[in-house]
This record gives structure tokens, C-alpha cells and sequence, in this order.
């Protein structure tokens, strides 16, 4: 029996559409508005592109006098050097018993850490890997605060340059959000129930947004960015739709945790891509309370919309220790028989191993992702984050050995790949 009950009639998506190119809808005309400040769309996506080079990313830190250029040389020569280990030296370190060519690439999980805060954690993680024979993630999130980072000394750029040299992906956490004082119900935990509703975007905040994602990605071509409201999620799809090439990947705080929730979000993803089929959703968070059978169901409704090869499913596989989960929280073993049958899964890393992380005197804590550096650094509980982040470092090589000894394959930082 087909539920052709549930089907969209033609009557009710000529309404749609006609809503949508009406020149009188202001959601629609207040999004131009905002786009046009930058140019036209051919000339935001040419300003990003030459941003985004690493050469250029190099340049701005120059006439900013960044301490950074000479690491940014250093890593370039790290690569080209091959010093990193490779793909094939790996694999025959930790499971020498099984022949090169036999790993399966069509479902290679991505390695994905978070949260990138600061560009010494970054180089730190290089060496480490260096001297350990470790590999480097595909994939890195960050959550600091866009202004303090532009401020720092060139790290922002700095990132970005090392990321495009390592071959990885990187993604960023634009300002705009509720809990930058625009949403009244938000504060210190005294408002916990003010967070029910989500972090939000309060107001015209989805509008800012798009502004602050377009400033960024004209001038330091930061074209991937994390969306954690449903409007931000929908004016993402009409950014693109308008030909502007900045791509999203959407929050656990938006709390998809059942097949039908996201159902309801790449039901949108389809309708509002381009032409071409594209769309600018490139990873989807699910909620660390899904099952490893109910995602598998949500990876099947990604697969019959067509989507299955551009939206990548990221899944939690570890969290910070403290503020945001019960531990102990690992999800390692079921992601070993996901990926098995389900390609395009991220493995991500928000906290190191429950065990090495119980032994901390500082255990990972999400909270820490919210504080400004000039007051970490006078707490003096710097090192002790970086600890956290090389923890989730650990954990990340960790995943990658069990894949490794399972017969399984991952993406990890380009370089390792050669």
C-alpha cells in the first residue's frame, strides 16, 4: 500500500513557490538585503576563494606580524618532507597481519576531534604525531569565539592555512547565537531551563548571522560553518540556493535524535538544492542519546533521499568528561559495526577516553569552550586544556587502530594518505 495520503500536493508547492519568489516577502528580500552588502554573488565567491588560499591566509598573518608564519613554513615542510606517517606504514604498524590492499574504502568513517580552540593545540598535535607515528584527524571543529580568535595574533587564519595544508576540513562557530546576550532566558545555570528550547536565535538574529558568515568567508574564506538554530538551518539553504558557496554542518544542540526529526531536516536539504542536486549541508550531529539502530534508520532515509554521498552523518564517539553527558560515554564499539554498512559517518572525538580521562585532575568540560583565553591563561589552567585536547588526540588514534585491526578503513589529515 503506498501512503500516497502523505504526498505533497501540486497545489500546495505552486503556493510555496509562489511565496518564495514573491518580491514582497520580506524573509525572502531582508536575505538579499544582506547578501548584497557584499557584492554580487560571483564576487563574494571569488573574494572567499582568494581569501581561502593558503598563500594569501599567509599574507594577512605577515602584515599582522603573526608569531604563526614560521610555523605555518614549518608545517608545509613537514608534509612535503613526508615526515608524517603515511597510510600504508600505518596500517602495517598496527595490523601487520593483513595485506595493504585489503581494507574496504567505500565506508570510511572521517576521524573528526573537537574542539580545535587554539592554533598551539594544533601544532602540538603535530609534533606528537610525528614523533609518535600517530595520524592527524580529516576533520576539525572549532567553537572559539570568531572575534577573539581574528584578534589573536593571527591564529584564525593561521588554522585555516594549516588545515587546507594538511588536507583536512575544518569547520567554525560564528558569534551570532543566544548565548551572546540576545536570548533573555539565557545565563549561568540559574537559567538552566531557559536552554530547553535550544540555544536559539533570537529576533533578527538569523539575519546577523548570515552577515557574520558572509564576512568571514570573504575575508579569511572560512567556508564551513555550525548551525545550530532551525532558522539559521533554513536561510543556510537559501544562501546557497542564491549561488553563495558557504556549506553548514548542523549541532547536537539541535537535539536530532529519532529517524523522523531527521526526516523533517533532510527533507528541507532536498527540496531547497541546487539545481545540480547539491546542498550546503555537509554534516549532521545527531543527539549522543540516538542508538546505534535508530541511526542506522536515519542513514537509510539519508540514502532514499539522495543524499547519502553529501551529508555526512557525525556521530559522537567520545564527550567531554564533564557538562554535557553521563559518563562513561564511548561509543567505539557500535561504531565499528556501523560503519560496516554505512558509508559517510564521522567518528568524532569530544572528550578523550573515559578511562584516561577519570585520571585528570582537569577532565575535559565543555564549559571550558565558552571562556576567553586571557582568562585561561590567568587561571592558569592552560596547560591542563591542552592536556584535554592531545586526550582527544589520543582518542582519536585509538578509533583509528580499532578500525585499523578491524579491516576497516578512515579518513584521516591528506597528508597521511600519500
Amino acid at each position: 500500500m503506498q501512503n500516497k495520503g502523505f504526498q505533497i500536493g501540486e497545489d500546495t508547492l505552486q503556493d510555496i513557490n509562489a511565496f518564495l519568489s514573491d518580491p514582497k516577502n520580506s524573509a525572502v528580500t531582508d536575505l538579499r538585503r544582506v547578501v548584497s552588502k557584499f557584492g554580487s554573488v560571483s564576487e563574494i565567491n571569488e573574494r572567499a576563494r582568494e581569501a581561502g588560499k593558503v598563500e594569501n591566509l599567509v599574507r594577512k598573518m605577515e602584515r599582522m606580524n603573526s608569531p604563526y608564519v614560521k610555523d605555518i613554513e614549518w608545517l608545509a615542510e613537514v608534509c612535503d618532507e613526508g615526515k608524517l606517517v603515511s597510510l600504508s606504514d600505518y596500517r602495517s604498524k598496527v595490523n601487520p597481519g593483513r595485506p595493504l590492499w585489503d581494507y574496504d574504502h567505500s565506508r570510511a568513517a572521517t576521524l573528526e576531534i573537537s574542539a580545535l580552540q587554539y592554533f598551539p593545540w594544533l601544532l602540538a598535535e603535530v609534533k606528537q604525531s610525528i614523533e609518535k607515528g600517530e595520524l592527524l584527524p580529516g576533520r576539525f571543529i572549532r567553537v572559539r569565539k570568531m572575534k577573539e580568535q581574528e584578534a589573536d595574533n593571527g591564529d584564525l587564519p593561521a588554522v585555516h592555512a594549516a588545515a587546507k595544508i594538511l588536507g583536512s576540513s575544518c569547520v567554525e562557530t560564528l558569534d551570532t547565537k543566544g548565548v551572546d546576550g540576545s536570548n533573555i532566558h539565557l545565563g549561568g545555570p540559574d537559567t538552566i531551563t531557559g536552554y530547553f528550547g535550544g540555544i536559539g536565535q533570537p529576533n533578527s538574529h538569523p539575519l546577523r548571522w548570515v552577515e557574520e558568515a558572509l564576512y568571514y568567508y570573504v575575508n579569511y574564506g572560512v567556508d564551513e560553518i555550525l548551525n545550530i538554530n532551525s532558522g539559521t538551518v533554513f536561510l543556510g539553504y537559501l544562501l546557497y540556493r542564491l549561488g553563495v558557496d558557504i556549506r553548514f554542518k548542523i549541532s547536537v544542540f539541535m537535539g536530532n535524535d529519532n529517524p523522523y526529526a531527521v526526516l523533517w531536516t533532510l527533507l528541507a536539504a532536498r527540496l531547497f538544492a541546487r539545481e545540480d542536486g547539491s546542498t550546503p549541508l555537509a554534516g549532521f550531529n545527531l543527539a549522543n542519546s540516538i542508538d546505534d539502530a535508530h541511526l542506522a534508520k536515519s542513514a537509510e532515509i539519508r540514502r532514499s533521499l539522495g543524499l547519502e554521498d553529501q551529508v555526512r552523518i557525525e556521530h559522537h564517539i567520545t564527550e567531554t568528561w564533564k557538562s554535557i553527558v553521563r559518563q562513561p560515554y564511548n561509543r567505539r564499539d557500535g561504531l565499528l559495526e556501523l560503519v560496516k554498512t554505512i558509508p559517510n559517518i564521522s567518528a568524532k572525538h569530544e572528550g578523550g577516553n573515559p578511562e584516561d580521562e577519570q585520571t585528570l585532575a582537569h577532565p575535559s568540560d565543555i564549559l571550558d569552550y565558552f571562556r576567553e583565553k586571557k582568562e585561561v591563561e590567568s587561571s592558569g589552567d592552560m596547560d591542563a586544556l591542552t592536556k584535554n585536547y592531545l586526550m582527544k588526540h589520543k582518542a582519536v588514534n585509538d578509533t583509528a587502530a580499532a578500525l585499523t585491526k578491524a579491516g576497516l578503513s578512515f579518513v584521516a589529515a591528506g597528508a597521511h594518505r600519500l
